[in-house]
C-alpha cells in the first residue's frame, strides 16, 4: 500500500505515534488510508452542507474496511465575487486547489482519495489534482440547488442579474425585486441552472471519474447522501484494483466529455477546464477537437440560462445517464471507456431511458443539430474563442456591428446601464484575460444587464475574459491571444466594424490586414493591473485561455 511508507516498520514508530495521538487504533492504522478532501465552507451555498456529504463518504470507507482522513481546501463563491476585484481571484484559485491537494497527498501518502467539491473551478481543481497524483480517486459533489419560484415561474441566480436591467426599464418594481432576492436561491447546492458548477459535475460522470447521478441528484435529497456513502465504498474497490484516474480519463473519455458537453449545452467555462484536466492526464486537446465533436453531436437540452428547465428537471427526466445513453445508441459516445464504478460506460448507462422528451430531446428531434458550444476563429481570434451557441437567439448567429471598446468590465457596465449601447453594437471588453485581468473575470453583470434591458437579440459582447455559465445571448469569450499578450483585440478601435458568424464559426475585424499590422506594430502592453501578491505571480505563469489557462 502507498500508505505503508508512512506507517510500516520500526522506523515508522514515530509516525504511528502521531496516528495514535489522533485517536487511531492499530486496526485503523493497518487499513488502507483514504484522504477525503472536503471543500466545505460557510461562503458558498454549494458547500455549506458538505460536512454531511463528507460524513457519509467516511461512513462508506469504514463500511468497506478503510480508514478515512479528512482535510480541507479553499473555495470562492463566484456569485459573491462577481463584478468586482474579487472575481479576478476566482479562476486563479483552481491552481491553488490542485496544488494544495497535491501537497497534502504527497506529504501524507494516502492509498486513495475521495474528492468532495461542488462549485465552479473547485471541481476541475480537484480532478486536476487527482490526475496529477494518479492514485485511486473518486469525485462526489454536493449536488445542485433547487430552482426558486416567482410569479409561477422557475427562477435562479441568473434571474437576479437580469432583474436589475428590467428594474431600470421599470418592468419590475421594488416589491418584485425583494421577492426575487428572497426566492431565487432557495436551498443549499450549486446554483440550479446548467451553469459552470453543474456543468462540471455532470461532465465528471461523462469522463468516468464520478458515479452516475453525481451531476443531477439534488443537494437536498437523501439520495445524495446514499451516493456519497457508495462513493466511500467504491474507493476501496478502486484501491484494491489499483484503478487510477489516468486509467479512466484518457483521450476517449475526454471525447465523451465533450460529446455530453455539447448535448447538455454546458457552460463555456468547460472549454477552460477540460483542457486543463486533459493536460494533467497527459492527453492531447485542441479547440479544433471541440468543433469536431460539436459538428456531429446535437444539442439535446436547453437548461437555464438557455431555456426554462433546471437541474432538478434533468434529474427527473433521466439525468446525465439518459443523455449519454441516447448518444451511445446513436454511435456518438464510446461505451468501452472505464469508470469508477469498475464497469465501462456502456454498462453504467444501460437501460437509462429518457423519461421526459421535453427536457431531454432525442437525437432525431434535437434542439440544434450541432452542439451547444462553438469555437470561432478569425483575424480577431487567431487562436480561437468560444460561444454558448445554445443560449444565442438564432437571429444573432450572423451579426455585423460597430465596436464599442472598453478596457474593463466596470466601464462596459456603466455604459450599458446609462443607455449608451445601441442595437447592432458589438461591445468589446479587453484586458480581462488570464494575464491582463489578471485572472480572467466572468462577465455575468454586463451580459445580464444587456438581457435585462432587452438588447440580447440586438447586441453582441466579445471579451478576452470569460463568462459565467449563467450567461446567455451572443456573448463570445476567451478571445485568444488576449489583449495583454498582444492579440488583435488589443488594437480594435471605437467604431471599427466587427463581423460574427456563429454558423460558419468565424469572427473578424473588418479592417484591412495592413492596417491591423500597423496598429499592432505601434502597440505596447500596459502595466499589469495587480502588481503584488498571488495574482502578480499568476499573471507571469498563466498560459492562454486556448490552452485552458494552465500555469507553466
Amino acid at each position: 500500500m502507498r500508505s505503508d511508507s508512512m506507517k510500516k516498520g520500526i522506523t515508522r514508530l514515530p509516525h504511528r505515534s502521531i496516528f495514535k495521538s489522533l485517536g487511531f487504533t492499530d486496526l485503523e492504522i493497518n487499513r488502507p488510508i483514504i484522504g477525503v478532501v472536503n471543500s466545505f465552507n460557510e461562503l458558498i451555498p454549494g458547500h455549506m452542507h458538505l460536512r454531511s456529504v463528507t460524513e457519509a463518504v467516511k461512513a462508506g470507507i469504514r463500511i468497506a474496511g478503510g480508514t478515512p482522513q479528512e482535510f480541507a481546501t479553499i473555495g470562492v463563491c463566484d456569485g459573491v465575487a462577481m463584478n468586482h476585484v474579487g472575481m479576478k481571484y476566482s479562476l486563479a484559485t483552481r491552481e491553488i486547489i490542485a496544488d494544495s491537494i497535491e501537497a497534502v497527498s504527497m506529504a501524507h501518502p494516502f492509498d486513495g482519495l475521495v474528492l468532495v467539491p461542488s462549485c465552479d473551478k473547485i471541481v476541475p481543481g480537484m480532478i486536476m489534482a487527482a490526475l496529477r497524483l494518479n492514485i485511486p480517486s473518486i469525485v462526489i459533489s454536493g449536488g445542485p440547488m433547487l430552482a426558486g419560484k416567482f410569479q409561477g415561474e422557475d427562477i435562479d441566480y441568473s434571474t437576479c442579474y437580469e432583474a436589475i436591467g428590467k428594474y431600470q426599464k421599470k418592468k419590475l418594481n421594488d416589491d418584485d425585486m425583494a421577492e426575487i432576492e428572497e426566492e431565487a436561491c432557495p436551498t443549499c447546492g450549486s446554483c440550479s441552472g446548467m451553469f459552470t458548477a453543474n456543468s462540471m459535475n455532470c461532465l465528471s460522470e461523462a469522463i468516468g471519474i464520478a458515479l452516475p447521478g453525481n451531476g443531477t441528484i439534488p443537494a437536498v435529497f437523501s439520495k445524495r447522501l446514499r451516493l456519497a456513502k457508495t462513493a466511500g465504498i467504491k474507493i476501496m474497490e478502486l484501491v484494491e484494483k489499483d484503478l487510477k484516474p489516468r486509467d479512466i480519463v484518457n483521450e476517449e473519455a475526454i471525447r465523451n466529455g465533450l460529446a455530453v458537453d455539447m448535448a447538455l449545452g454546458c457552460s463555456t467555462n468547460t472549454i477552460l477546464h477540460l483542457p486543463a484536466m486533459a493536460n494533467e492526464a497527459k492527453v492531447p486537446f485542441s479547440l479544433e477537437l471541440v468543433n469536431e465533436i460539436s459538428n456531429k453531436t446535437p444539442n439535446l437540452c436547453k437548461l437555464s440560462p438557455a431555456g426554462k428547465h433546471h437541474l432538478e428537471d434533468l434529474y427527473t427526466a433521466g439525468g446525465v445517464e439518459a443523455v449519454m445513453n441516447e448518444l451511445y445508441k446513436n454511435d456518438m459516445l464510446n461505451g468501452e471507456t472505464m469508470t469508477v464504478t469498475g464497469k465501462n460506460t456502456a454498462d453504467n448507462i444501460s437501460g437509462a431511458d429518457i423519461k421526459n422528451t421535453e427536457v431531454i430531446h432525442t437525437v432525431k428531434e434535437p434542439y440544434l443539430k450541432d452542439g451547444g458550444l462553438a469555437i470561432l476563429f478569425g483575424n480577431l481570434a487567431p487562436s480561437g474563442c468560444v460561444v454558448k451557441r445554445s443560449a444565442v437567439d438564432p437571429s444573432m448567429y450572423q451579426h455585423r456591428g460597430r465596436a464599442r471598446v472598453f478596457g474593463s468590465e466596470e466601464d462596459s457596465l456603466d455604459a450599458i446601464m446609462n443607455g449608451e449601447i445601441k442595437p447592432g453594437d458589438v461591445i468589446v471588453i479587453r484586458y480581462e484575460g488570464p494575464k491582463g485581468g489578471p485572472g480572467m473575470r466572468e462577465m455575468l453583470a454586463p451580459t445580464s444587464a444587456i438581457a435585462g434591458i432587452g438588447l440580447d437579440k440586438d447586441v453582441a459582447l466579445i471579451t478576452d475574459g470569460r463568462f459565467s455559465g449563467a450567461t446567455k445571448g451572443a456573448s463570445i469569450g476567451h478571445i485568444s491571444p488576449e489583449a495583454q499578450a498582444g492579440g488583435p483585440i488589443a488594437i480594435v478601435e471605437e467604431g471599427d466594424m466587427i463581423e460574427i458568424n456563429i454558423s460558419k464559426k468565424s469572427i473578424n475585424l473588418l479592417v484591412p490586414e495592413e492596417e491591423i499590422k500597423e496598429r499592432l506594430s505601434k502597440w505596447s502592453p500596459p502595466e499589469i493591473k495587480i502588481k503584488e501578491g498571488y495574482l502578480s505571480r499568476y499573471s507571469k505563469l498563466v498560459q492562454s485561455a486556448a490552452e485552458g489557462a494552465v500555469l507553466r
